[in-house]
């Protein structure tokens, strides 16, 4: 079974909480704080593995999730930090974000890895809160939420040549006579569905990867057809050999498909216009082709395109090898394409302090009687506060008033009583005497 698309969620592991605890000796009187901090979550990541060659599993689990770091522990320990959660994909696989559609990465090279879903940051224990002011501090950060994401991989076959052209011209055959692949052929349009690969020996010690794409038709390149599903593997191919039926056998003229199948690709990836091209002149053998090969030339020559054309018949083999030969050659002439910029590696973890957060933007609204307080970073604080303890909450309405939030709210009308909503999170605005 062929699979080259799937959709799967990702969430990196949250981090463990810190703790609150103190040094409990029976000889060390008035023994200070001893609260570890969590650990942190695990992250997601994908690392690409050359034996696999479809998305195929990626039908059947959908869901990846990394462990969360241990909670802090006593004698200012550090809890555990999660295991990494690593999922294989093959080679060729762009993974895009569902909800932005960027392209997160583009994977191509064996073993290669990108963090799809980040871990959450363990949060600090008590330790981390004293201060010669507060020695004995009953603070501590719960930990950090992981990452998570709905992401979208595609498959991009690779292979150093591509076949194109139309349904029916032969492209199936030709691979089947060529390596060892086995395609389905038969009589009708589409015969394939899915992209054929073969390894071809040239009979001189040279080989190249081979794959029979599915074929194109007008409109491909908006996704009619098996459009986008086809377009997408020819990107990464090396050369592409132009399979066309020179014997018009569906009663289309030879030089129009050419034409035709160019501008999809052109429309498609202006990119694939540079590519280097060979026509496979196919199905020689039947009447006419001679005739109709000399009107192809003529009509490339009108228009002042040079192009390499190979009389051949896929079926009696005719012309096979001299394709083959000119194929490889023009192979080694080209340097290994850079599949790939070296995408995105997402969010390097940022190790900052809350407190230090002075002046950051945030938006304030209205909604009736409820004051909004937007800020994601404020957000983020509510999550990581222990409102279960005075000493948490008398610390959260502190940094606020460093921000200017509480100043800010008294500027817009906010009075004595009235309700702030800060993400999920509600509260009385109380004025400070």
């Amino acid at each position: 079974m062929f699979v080259d698309k799937a959709k799967i969620y990702v969430k990196g592991g949250d981090g463990g909480d810190g703790l609150v605890a103190f040094r409990r000796e029976k000889y060390v009187p008035e023994g200070g704080p001893a609260g570890g901090d969590g650990g942190d979550g695990g992250d997601v990541i994908f690392r690409v593995d050359e034996g696999l060659r479809t998305l195929v599993d990626f039908r059947y689990q959908k869901h990846f999730k990394a462990q969360r770091g241990e909670k802090g522990r006593n004698k200012s320990q550090h809890g555990a930090n999660a295991d990494d959660m690593v999922v294989r994909v093959p080679p060729g696989t762009v993974v895009i974000d569902d909800d932005t559609q960027e392209i997160i990465a583009d994977l191509t090279r064996h073993g290669q890895e990108v963090i799809v879903a980040k871990g959450g940051r363990g949060g600090r224990g008590n330790t981390r809160f004293a201060t010669p002011n507060n020695p004995a501090p009953e603070i501590a950060e719960n930990g950090e939420e992981g990452v998570e994401r709905w992401v979208v991989l595609e498959l991009k076959v690779m292979a150093d040549v591509g076949l194109v052209g139309f349904p029916s011209v032969g492209k199936s055959t030709l691979l089947s006579v060529v390596s060892g692949a086995k395609p389905k052929i038969g009589a009708y349009h589409f015969t394939t569905l899915t992209p054929n690969l073969g390894v071809v020996e040239v009979g001189d010690g040279r080989s190249f990867v081979m794959a029979d794409l599915p074929g194109l038709i007008e409109g491909a390149h908006e996704g009619i057809g098996l459009g986008h599903e086809f377009l997408r593997h020819v990107e990464r191919t090396r050369i592409i050999v132009h399979v066309v039926d020179m014997a018009a056998t569906e009663g289309r003229d030879p030089f129009e498909d050419w034409v035709k199948i160019n501008d999809e690709l052109k429309l498609y990836n202006a990119k694939l216009e540079e590519r280097p091209q060979i026509v496979a002149a196919n199905k020689m053998d039947m009447p006419g082709a001679e005739e109709q090969l000399a009107e192809f030339k003529r009509k490339l020559a009108e228009i002042g395109k040079e192009v390499d054309i190979y009389p051949i018949s896929a079926l009696s083999r005719t012309g096979v090898q001299e394709l083959l030969y000119k194929v490889a050659d023009k192979l080694e002439a080209i340097p290994e394409m850079p599949m790939v910029d070296e995408l995105v590696e997402l969010s390097e973890r940022k190790v900052y302090r809350l407190e230090a957060e002075e002046g950051e933007d945030f938006t304030i609204r209205r909604e009736n009687e409820v004051f909004v307080v937007d800020s994601p970073s404020i957000e983020k604080l509510i999550k990581r506060t222990n409102f279960s303890t005075h000493e948490s909450v008398m610390r959260f309405a502190r940094i606020l008033r460093k921000k200017g939030v509480d100043q800010a709210l008294r500027e817009r009308g906010a009075k004595d009583g009235q309700t702030i909503r800060i993400g999920d999170f509600e509260f009385e605005f109380v004025e400070q005497e």
